[in-house]
């Protein structure tokens, strides 16, 4: 199994992993504290590889180093917190 590196582009609010030509993103907005998260898509030709899930875990630790409230505006982002972080007290919908 091969290893993405996720890139933080903070200047352009997002995260992506590139392969070749292609770009898997989530991007985000930060206000007052909170980090909206409004997009995630993955490349028809890199489903599959978990790079979403990467995306997303990258994200929520950033936000979490960071200390800023999530809200989940995508709905990859929602289910992937419902399933991994069902507890937390930094998300907020």
């Amino acid at each position: 199994m091969e290893t993405y590196q996720v890139t933080h582009l903070a200047n352009k609010s997002r995260f992506e992993i590139r392969i070749g030509t292609l770009v898997a993103k989530l991007e985000y907005q930060i206000t007052n504290g909170n980090m909206t998260i409004h997009h995630t898509f993955v490349p028809t030709e890199l489903r599959g590889q978990k790079l979403a899930e990467k995306l997303a875990a990258a994200a929520l630790e950033f936000a979490r180093q960071s200390r800023l409230k999530v809200v989940p505006q995508c709905s990859y982002i929602e289910a992937y917190i419902r399933r991994n972080h069902p507890q937390s007290g930094q998300i907020i919908s």
